[in-house]
């Protein structure tokens, strides 16, 4: 059996700390991230595609850019990041994460959660999900 997939590469800059670090990564800091979203279907479509690249960017881009594009990722269980972010007035609320936002635990909330609520209306899966934290670093979420 083939397995056709598509992928959309899209960018995005978010702040974070990876709550309890044993390193630097305790320090509020920031990064532009790249999200490689993969998608599969059973079939391919009248066209022969999986799915439109335009719809991929649609979907889970748009959440990204509501959600986590240039806002702060922040665990839930944070309390002092919070607290300390919330005195600082700005247009776009934090994103109250509930996980440590680092770039696995991104990469799985983009391909359990994020994924499924935006293509359930279409007969296309999330499979894959890459997050680039920098050019050498990135972390990956798939479905077996």
């Amino acid at each position: 059996m083939v397995k056709i997939t598509c992928t959309r590469k899209i960018h995005f800059c978010a702040g974070h700390r990876v709550f309890n670090h044993e390193g630097k990564c305790a320090n509020a800091h920031g990064h532009n991230y790249y999200a490689h979203i993969t998608a599969e279907s059973e079939n391919l479509d009248t066209i022969g595609r999986v799915i439109d690249f335009s719809v991929l960017k649609e979907k889970i881009g748009s959440w990204i850019d509501l959600h986590w594009d240039h806002a702060f990722l922040v665990f839930e269980q944070d309390l002092e990041m919070i607290r300390a972010l919330n005195s600082v007035p700005t247009p776009k609320p934090l994103f109250i994460c509930p996980f440590n936002p680092t770039a696995e635990n991104m990469a799985n909330y983009l391909l359990k959660v994020v994924g499924p609520t935006e293509l359930k209306k279409t007969n296309v899966e999330i499979t894959k999900v890459v997050i680039y934290e920098t050019d050498n670093c990135y972390a990956e979420a798939k479905l077996d």
